[in-house]
């Protein structure tokens, strides 16, 4: 086996284990399972009783995890040289793309918390733990929500960005409004408009805490006017994103829908296709009974043809 070859071989195994690939999807398991176990493991650390009680433990995991995940980054910087598509590249280069995309990032904040206290022991403990939760994110290697998201916003962001154009004039007049309605009466909650800005977020996206209210009848007038306004503005955002969820399906469906007549076009559907099917199924986020359906569809259209 050559050089290339070693690298793309390691570079499926890193990456979302395809049907069949049994190393691949044992590999897959065993990071998804690390990384659920540092949530869990970062989270009880913050609870006073079990630092103290488990903290040799606690350090264990930590050292154990920054091993396999410091070893993880290294070949994956290492096979991502074997990535040949023009959108996994950066200047050229599929490593540097790798290391500026947003798994690349990840996998680099989940080690570098723990090198940084080792070389800048005076630092925030507490910010380094945070920044370990962030491991949560490599499980993005292994599923699309978040990349679905961005995708759908992107695609709906000319009507994402008009929703959200609305929101930002209604916060900042809703604001306003409240400021001179309640500083004189309430100078210690809406001192500023940056101060008021605070109830207005919070009653726009009709969160209430109740922590600040307006006591004048102005005050309470602009409150409900302020009320509606979140509702319908809120409302509008949530159904552009649903909105675009759901074209987002449908375009791969559609998508799906057309490899599957490419495969079929001459009346035999080998083996090569079948993996490539099966791997863009999973790549969509399509279950096995949606791929199944389109499957049938595409058979019973060609038999009525």
């Amino acid at each position: 086996m050559g050089y290339s070859q070693v690298q793309q071989r390691i570079l499926e195994i890193l990456e979302s284990g395809q049907k069949g690939d049994k190393t691949s999807q044992i590999c897959d398991t065993l990071i998804a399972l690390l990384v659920v176990i540092n949530i869990i493991a970062v989270t009880l650390e913050s609870v006073s009783d079990f630092s103290v009680k488990f903290a040799s433990q606690f350090y264990a995991i930590e050292f154990f995890s920054v091993i396999i995940f410091s070893v993880e980054y290294l070949t994956r910087l290492w096979v991502s040289g074997a990535k040949h598509a023009p959108e996994d590249k950066i200047f050229g280069s599929a490593r540097l793309g790798y290391m500026f995309s947003f798994s690349g990032l990840i996998d680099l904040v989940s080690i570098l918390p723990f090198y940084l206290q080792a070389l800048f022991p005076g630092l925030d403990l507490r910010v380094l733990r945070t920044l370990r939760l962030l491991r949560i994110f490599k499980l993005s290697n292994y599923n699309t929500a978040i990349e679905d998201l961005f995708s759908a916003v992107y695609e709906e962001r000319k009507s994402f960005i008009a929703a959200l154009y609305l929101f930002v004039i209604a916060f900042v007049l809703t604001s306003s409004l409240i400021y001179y309605a309640e500083n004189e009466v309430q100078p210690e909650k809406f001192a500023s408009i940056p101060d008021a800005m605070y109830w207005s977020l919070i009653t726009l996206t009709t969160v209430g805490y109740g922590d600040v209210s307006p006591v004048t009848w102005i005050g309470k007038a602009i409150s409900v006017v302020t009320a509606l306004m979140g509702v319908s503005v809120v409302a509008l955002l949530t159904g552009i994103l649903a909105n675009a969820f759901s074209n987002q399906i449908a375009r791969r469906k559609m998508i799906f829908e057309d490899q599957i007549r490419e495969a079929m076009a001459d009346g035999v559907v080998d083996a090569v296709e079948v993996r490539s099917l099966e791997q863009l199924r999973k790549d969509f986020g399509l279950s096995k009974q949606q791929a199944d359906a389109l499957i049938r569809h595409v058979q019973q259209e060609k038999n009525i043809k």
